[in-house]
């Protein structure tokens, strides 16, 4: 059976963003396990204007066909104001066929641990098609980021990030089936 091809997708395109560091923590976690094929995915990279206001084809083709070639996803999300990035809501929403029968897990970080961005989200994803798994790491500004912006995760963590993979590779692999 070939691997999986999972997405870690960071959550934010704004300077001084701390999505990359949590996002590379993620993945050097996920890597160490072997199960599946991990990336980092970042909406920066694709440039995508606001829906609807300029022609995008060629940004949204090409995130589409990144989309399309995974099998599922680790959202990197950071709280602002009480709910996730507007670049990821715009990013979430120039797709819609290619989220779907695909599973997600959520790592979200604020400070109460961007519990209110990643239960935003939940809703979102689950209009998208998108299963997101229960376990969901929650990481404090104010503990597991020096000066809030060092990124130095408490080992409690890893439990949760490897909790976390496991369903979402177990999820993602019983959904491909639909996709097939």
């Amino acid at each position: 059976m070939t691997k999986l091809n999972i997405g870690i997708i960071l959550g934010s395109t704004r300077e001084g963003r701390l999505s990359p560091q949590v996002g590379e923590w993620v993945k050097k976690i996920a890597d160490e396990r072997g199960d599946a094929n991990y990336e980092i995915v970042d909406i920066a990279d694709y440039k995508l204007p606001l829906l609807g206001e300029a022609d995008a084809s060629e940004q949204a083709a090409a995130w589409n066909a990144k989309l399309a070639s995974l099998d599922g996803f680790v959202f990197i999300v950071q709280e602002y104001n009480h709910s996730i990035s507007a670049a990821l809501k715009n990013a979430l929403d120039y797709a819609r066929e290619t989220w779907n029968n695909k599973a997600a897990g959520i790592v979200s970080y604020g400070s109460v641990g961007g519990a209110r961005a990643a239960e935003h989200l939940r809703g979102i994803l689950g209009e998208l098609l998108i299963a997101d798994v229960r376990v969901h790491p929650a990481l404090s500004l104010f503990t597991d980021f020096a000066n809030f912006s060092v990124f130095k995760p408490a080992d409690l963590h890893l439990a949760n990030v490897n909790a976390m993979l496991d369903q979402v590779l177990a999820w993602s692999g019983a959904l491909k089936t639909l996709r097939q």
